[in-house]
């Protein structure tokens, strides 16, 4: 009886030790599958944070290379600018500053300018250099008057560098012909021309 007992001991212990180890095995294996699962996640959660990040640092070095080019770009461009203007007003500021400072270019460029104003039959005021009072002083009013059969009234300025402006006396208008609109224009044409010599 002794050993009946004894022997079914053994196999309630042996059934009971198998069981807890069968089961321990299952929530050790299902321990391991929720481990690898986290594993895998906190990888995949992991990659994208890395590929997030390698995008948003590849998108920034886009951009910074783009202004840089801009700017770089911009900056040439600012600098050929400044070469073509100091190019340009090296080659008109001193031939223009001369002819206007010519008494008689400057009643050569009035006359064909008032040509334009004779059409509205109205009297003329212009504003000349008060450089040139002496030498046109006078004579310039009363040659216009007679080329266009005008009335045409002359007077001299300090604010007037050069050349003349030019209006209905009624008007309250004036057309500038002075040195600055003289340099701008002859600027506008040799622009290009400058442009292409210097750089193609």
């Amino acid at each position: 009886m002794q050993n009946k007992l004894q022997e079914l001991t053994d196999k309630l212990y042996n059934e009971g030790l198998a069981k807890g180890k069968q089961e321990g095995e299952e929530i050790l294996a299902k321990a391991k599958v929720q481990a690898d699962e986290i594993v895998a996640k906190a990888k995949a959660e992991a990659a994208a944070i890395v590929a997030a990040a390698n995008k948003e640092a590849e998108d920034l070095k886009t951009k910074v290379e783009g202004d840089l080019k801009m700017a770089a770009a911009q900056s040439v461009a600012a600098t050929k600018k400044d070469i073509e203007t100091l190019v340009v007003a090296k080659m008109t500021e001193g031939e223009v500053k001369k002819a206007l400072s010519s008494a008689d270019f400057v009643k050569e460029a009035i006359l064909a300018v008032a040509k334009g104003f004779s059409a509205e039959a109205t009297d003329l005021e212009i504003v000349l250099p008060e450089s040139l009072k002496k030498d046109l002083d006078g004579s310039l009013a009363g040659e216009i008057a007679k080329v266009l059969n005008v009335g045409v009234e002359a007077s001299f300025s300090k604010k007037v560098s050069g050349g003349f402006k030019i209006g209905p006396k009624e008007g309250g208008y004036f057309v500038s012909f002075t040195e600055e609109t003289f340099n701008q224009l002859i600027s506008e044409y040799l622009r290009p021309a400058t442009k292409k010599l210097l750089f193609g």
